[in-house]
């Protein structure tokens, strides 16, 4: 079992504090895993085992406690009186009307509530509202490289080799042969599609959902507009409309399938609305929905490091300065970063095309420059390092 310090630290800052703590993430990113490490942890703590309380609404056996008036008076009769109990409740989308009961038990004082979800809409609409200033979410992605690199260990290249190709869903680090690795992803794409896709959509066009898929995973790193997307599956023969694209679109990111990356303006200083790019959660989606295609090893690079911004915290867009485009702004507390990705730069006219539109934004912000190639550099500002390195900081 992979230990997840980073979320468990933050767990652990946030112990009996008046929030609820809901972990929101795709499927079998390791939230679950994560709940079950910090009960260990506060176990060591010595609380007790009667003060905590957990429900995996995934499990069959609690399919009697998908009735929240069930699951509340199941809770409350196992409260530990005079003492603090840790309640969890893992995949509480599955119980309709969920947010009568977290409301219910956040009043409670002797309560300190957890949840998970794999479906932003949890915390959309009446739960927000309902629930608004007193929740707080962790975002829980598949591995990290770091995360990854120390649970297998070796040689850090070759490790770095296998992430880009197999993705860092945490079960994958425990999978050895490629069939048991492609029924395992594939299982896990396919339960997104149908379950948190068409399902939550109450749409039915399977087909027209998987070329989606593969198309946004084909181009991701391209910028793209709904109309242009719906324009290209109907050309390829799967006939579609953009109001029915960006149904389904809205479905993949709400399921942590696909995030999107607005333009941001840097001369202007403002977000832009039109042309977006799309990034798989996992570079296994790749594999398992593109096949043998031939991969583009920077496109990949890009996706990686676009999710590790995300997992720091970052707001992260795709900046535009007239004519030029600076692949990434970061933005976190105030504070903007700007990066560029390439596989190399060893090539002085790449290094010139990679830089420039560094050189043309005139501003004091970090501008750092992420390859394969060895060494670390700072060149007029403009700061180069190597993506493992960078990936393995802290």
């Amino acid at each position: 079992m992979i230990k997840r310090e980073a979320y468990l630290s933050d767990l652990i800052r946030l112990k009996e504090k008046r929030f609820i703590k809901v972990l929101t993430g795709v499927r079998r990113s390791g939230k679950s895993t994560i709940l079950a490490q910090f009960q260990e942890e506060l176990l060591a703590m010595n609380i007790s085992q009667t003060q905590i309380q957990s429900y995996n609404f995934e499990d069959l056996a609690l399919a009697d406690y998908l009735d929240y008036r069930k699951l509340y008076q199941k809770i409350t009769d196992n409260l530990e009186a005079d003492q603090m109990n840790y309640i969890f409740l893992d995949e509480i989308q599955m119980v309709p009307e969920f947010e009568r009961v977290l409301d219910s038990l956040f009043i409670k004082k002797n309560v300190d509530l957890y949840v998970t979800g794999s479906n932003a809409y949890m915390l959309s609409g009446e739960l927000a509202t309902l629930l608004s200033g007193r929740y707080v979410e962790l975002k829980v992605y598949p591995l990290s490289f770091s995360e990854y690199f120390s649970a297998i260990g070796g040689n850090r290249e070759t490790a770095f080799q296998r992430y880009v190709e197999f993705g860092g869903f945490p079960y994958v680090t425990e999978i050895s042969d490629e069939l048991t690795y492609r029924d395992y992803i594939s299982g896990i794409v396919n339960t997104i599609l149908i379950k948190d896709v068409l399902q939550r959509k109450q749409r039915s066009d399977a087909t027209l959902v998987e070329q989606l898929a593969r198309y946004l995973t084909d181009s991701s790193g391209s910028l793209v507009t709904i109309k242009k997307i719906a324009d290209t599956l109907t050309s390829m023969g799967q006939r579609t409309t953009s109001d029915t694209v960006s149904t389904y679109i809205s479905g993949f990111q709400e399921a942590y399938l696909f995030f999107r990356a607005d333009r941001y303006d840097i001369s202007g200083k403002k977000y832009l609305s039109i042309n977006s790019k799309y990034y798989p959660i996992d570079q296994s989606l790749r594999k398992i929905l593109l096949g043998n295609k031939r991969p583009n090893f920077g496109h990949r690079l890009e996706g990686i490091v676009y999710l590790e911004l995300l997992r720091r915290g970052y707001q992260v867009f795709v900046g535009n300065f007239g004519e030029y485009e600076i692949d990434f702004v970061a933005q976190k507390n105030g504070v903007t970063d700007y990066y560029q990705v390439s596989l190399t730069v060893e090539d002085e006219i790449t290094y010139g095309r990679e830089i420039r539109p560094f050189q043309v934004v005139q501003d004091n912000y970090r501008k750092i420059l992420l390859t394969t190639d060895v060494g670390t550099y700072n060149h007029e500002g403009i700061e180069q390092f190597n993506v493992i390195d960078w990936l393995l900081s802290s």
